[in-house]
């Protein structure tokens, strides 16, 4: 079934500069000058791609808005967003590995200010979805420091901006990004509103976050799931997940609104994952998602770009996430298909069952939905 799926980009956010490197290092010694990973190539590709399949004019295209220094202090101790500006004016980072480079906090705001729009569009009809497509990216980001080429973190913002502007008290934010969303659990951690649920490789980055143990403090005790996946899970490992544990808890929850953070790092290409994700899979995960919003919420549902590394790889994975969320398929064809048809792709493995088996076992103790 065809949907209004809206989509939020700008050219300024192919404008945040991260500057030479390579992979996440910067250049000296002996390491060559590179192209630092989190460059705007990967994301201004996919955008290319949708204009040059004509896909493009089958989504609603919507400019983002600047989110509010109050916008942003929702989820960020003040004292890091007055860094953030002050290193705008001369470069540096902010934290780890989050490079800002100059003019880098406006776009930042123009990038949690994309997830803004993409709620307030969901959330008064005017739209049934949204992909925004934004950058500087932002899950890692913590209340007071920037993290893993995260500065703020758009996901948390919006979320929090829905809870207040319209009165929201059940949000959902499924992450599927590679690695660990350690920013986005810390903001949430002690909230019962919020149900975060993170698939992550297991002990990929940052170090010694996103432990299955790790499941929320005080009143927000159990409405944080960590599902932590070994290397080479691939579609059918992560679709079991969401189908066998994040599916049922989330209907058990009965969001009001879903949010993913859609990091389509963990493909059989990207340079900083070890997993083995299609852009089928990436295809059907979304559907899954987009189910569920169907399901439990009107269909309100909005994905916000996080990582993915892969320049090549990477839009074709995020056209079929769109895709998905649209109820239409485009003409593109994966022209990677023909080289990993030999891999295990829709197997799982006895290690994968065992995660997730384990996933299940642990989460059960809070939702009575896993204990069948």
């Amino acid at each position: 079934m065809k949907r209004r799926t809206a989509f939020v980009c700008d050219e300024s956010y192919f404008w945040h500069n991260t500057g030479n490197g390579a992979l996440f290092l910067p250049a000296g010694g002996w390491i060559e000058t590179d192209v630092h990973s989190e460059s705007p190539a990967t994301k201004r590709r996919v955008k290319n791609l949708l204009e040059r399949s004509g896909f493009i004019r089958e989504l609603v295209q919507i400019p983002p808005r600047v989110a509010t220094e109050e916008e942003i202090a929702a989820v960020h101790d003040r004292a890091y967003i007055e860094r953030v500006e002050a290193l705008s004016q001369t470069t540096g980072d902010a934290g780890e590995l989050a490079i800002v480079g100059y003019g880098s906090f406006e776009i930042a705001c123009l990038s949690a200010g994309g997830g803004l729009r993409a709620v307030d569009a969901v959330m008064r009809g005017e739209v049934d979805n949204a992909y925004v497509l934004h950058r500087p990216p932002g899950h890692h980001a913590e209340r007071d420091k920037g993290m893993g080429f995260c500065l703020f973190n758009n996901v948390a913002i919006a979320a929090r901006y829905a809870q207040r502007a319209y009165g929201l008290k059940r949000i959902a934010i499924v992450d599927w990004d590679v690695h660990h969303g350690n920013g986005t659990e810390s903001i949430f951690y002690d909230d019962p509103e919020i149900l975060f649920v993170s698939l992550h490789q297991e002990n990929n980055y940052p170090p010694e976050r996103g432990h299955l143990h790790d499941t929320g403090k005080g009143a927000g005790e159990g409405y944080t799931m960590n599902i932590p996946l070994p290397a080479g899970t691939s579609d059918a490992g992560y679709l079991e997940a969401l189908r066998t544990i994040v599916a049922p808890v989330i209907r058990q929850f009965g969001p009001e609104l879903i949010l993913v953070s859609a990091g389509q790092d963990a493909s059989l290409f990207d340079p900083l994952g070890r997993m083995m994700v299609t852009a089928e899979g990436f295809y059907h995960m979304a559907k899954e998602m987009h189910a569920l919003a169907d399901e439990c919420c009107q269909g309100r549902l909005i994905a916000c770009h996080e990582g993915g590394y892969s320049a090549a790889y990477v839009p074709f994975c995020t056209l079929r996430v769109i895709e998905a969320l649209s109820g239409i398929r485009s003409v593109v064809e994966d022209p990677f298909a023909p080289t990993f048809q030999h891999l295990p792709t829709q197997v799982i493995t006895r290690d994968q069952r065992l995660h997730l088996q384990l996933a299940k076992e642990q989460h059960a103790k809070h939702w009575t939905v896993l204990q069948t």
